[in-house]
């Protein structure tokens, strides 16, 4: 079976010099639900980034078996669904259905297409009687749902999520754990919510300083305070 994602000794370096990533390398199958962990400054979101070509390092990154190069971006972009933590930083349009739209429109489907992929999406976040309201009057959970929706209208391969519970209330917090656990696609989610990680993830990705220090079962990575308090980790 073709991984979803496949990343081989990555590493990336920030202009004054920082070495973010040091030799980075793991992989995603078909329907894995992951999590990403480590304290700041690990490498967490440079890692994300890198995904989809925002940014570029050396070493490999494939989407399914498809290589992410310069030429490819655009194609990546599509399979790669990038959620960041501020829902404001991906939505930009008046209304809800503009949004989900988006990027539909700008691959440039055809009108019939556009509406259902903005129908399918809305209704994977249980946000449908939302398609015609204003994005900017949302609440920040609501905001969060549609966001994950203007990527999912995408129809990408796999879901990045950068710290999707950061803000939210304890309702708020609830539904989009349901939503995550419901959603059918693979998943890598960046998160300092170890009660999140607790509850939805079997597989847990843990870096420091640019490194994956540990790659395995959530359970057993949770159970190791020791471990867990010298990578800068709270046990949940």
């Amino acid at each position: 079976m073709t991984d979803v994602v496949s990343v081989r000794d990555l590493h990336f370096s920030y202009p004054d010099g920082h070495a973010a990533l040091r030799g980075v390398s793991f992989s995603l199958c078909a329907g894995d639900k992951v999590a990403l962990v480590g304290p700041n400054g690990a490498g967490k979101s440079t890692l994300m980034l890198q995904l989809n070509g925002i940014l570029i390092g050396r070493g490999e990154i494939a989407i399914g078996d498809m290589r992410l190069t310069r030429d490819n971006l655009p194609v990546i972009r599509g399979m790669v669904g990038l959620v960041f933590q501020n829902p404001d930083d991906q939505l930009f349009s008046p209304t809800v259905f503009e949004d989900v739209a988006f990027g539909p429109l700008h691959m440039g489907l055809p009108e019939a297409e556009v509406f259902k992929r903005v129908d399918a999406a809305l209704e994977s976040v249980r946000m449908t009687s939302y398609r015609d309201r204003l994005s900017h009057h949302l609440s920040v959970g609501e905001k969060k749902r549609i966001a994950i929706a203007t990527v999912l209208s995408m129809n990408p391969s796999v879901l990045i999520l950068d710290e999707p519970s950061a803000g939210l209330d304890p309702r708020a917090r609830r539904r989009l754990i349901n939503l995550l656990r419901e959603l059918p696609i693979t998943m890598l989610v960046s998160t300092h919510d170890m009660k999140l990680v607790e509850e939805l993830f079997p597989r847990t990705i843990v870096m420091d300083e640019g490194l994956i220090v540990a790659d395995g079962v959530t359970k057993e990575i949770l159970e190791d305070e020791t471990f867990l308090n010298a990578h800068g980790l709270e046990k949940p």
